[in-house]
């Protein structure tokens, strides 16, 4: 089951997993985790017994673009199509129907995504600016 309520989320789980398990988050400082859901739509994933196995946060302003980000499912509920629901759920959610640009990055997921639609960006016109989680979590 998948559900946008955000008392739902175990913050717990999702910044333990986050912190500890994905790269762009490691060592996420817990209120900055928090400030990110309260400013984000969070999807969270949930077996049958309620349990949470799952989480996608979308950055957006609801018409023109949408960042989905922070995608997880954890290890021993992986492979039974729980990833797709997360991004389908995301891709159609009244907040994000419709906006213009939907935009992710990955370095382990693309046969996910593409699933849904996702391409590679053809052209190199993205800029950015990185800091390090030890320039700002440190």
């Amino acid at each position: 089951m998948i559900d946008d309520s955000p008392g739902r989320i175990d913050v717990e789980l999702v910044h333990g997993f986050l912190a500890t398990h994905a790269p762009w988050a490691t060592n996420i400082p817990r209120e900055t985790f928090i400030r990110s859901l309260r400013t984000s739509l969070c999807l969270g994933a949930y077996a049958p017994d309620g349990g949470q196995v799952g989480f996608l946060r979308v950055v957006t302003d609801q018409a023109t673009f949408a960042w989905i980000c922070d995608v997880f499912v954890l290890p021993e509920h992986r492979a039974h199509g729980i990833g797709d629901a997360l991004v389908k759920a995301a891709l159609e959610h009244p907040q994000t129907a419709g906006v213009r640009r939907v935009l992710l990055a990955t370095d382990t997921a693309h046969g996910l995504y593409a699933r849904s639609g996702f391409v590679a960006v053809p052209d190199n016109q993205y800029m950015e600016i990185a800091y390090t989680p030890q320039q700002l979590w440190s």
